[in-house]
């Protein structure tokens, strides 16, 4: 019968931890969609605006300007925190 040590946590099975190749493939999946995402989201809340204020395309192209900002900050926030 083997003691465990009652200080140290049980270690995880290692079927429970996803592995560094599956990892980084589901991390270059999702890096695409959310630089893409925060394109759209900004031009179509710009492009919403612009019909509601009848500024035509000034605040579609600001607003697509700050999701292309937002998203790529985003990607590299995520690729930082991955290495």
């Amino acid at each position: 019968m083997a003691i465990e040590d009652p200080v140290s946590p049980p270690s995880p099975s290692p079927g429970k931890r996803p592995d560094s190749e599956n990892r980084q493939f589901a991390t270059a999946l999702e890096l695409p969609i959310v630089l893409v995402a925060a394109i759209v989201v900004g031009g179509v809340f710009g492009y919403l605006l612009d019909r509601w204020l009848h500024t035509k395309p000034i605040l579609m192209l600001v607003l697509g300007g700050v999701g292309f900002y937002t998203g790529v900050r985003d990607v590299l926030r995520r690729v930082a925190r991955d290495q």
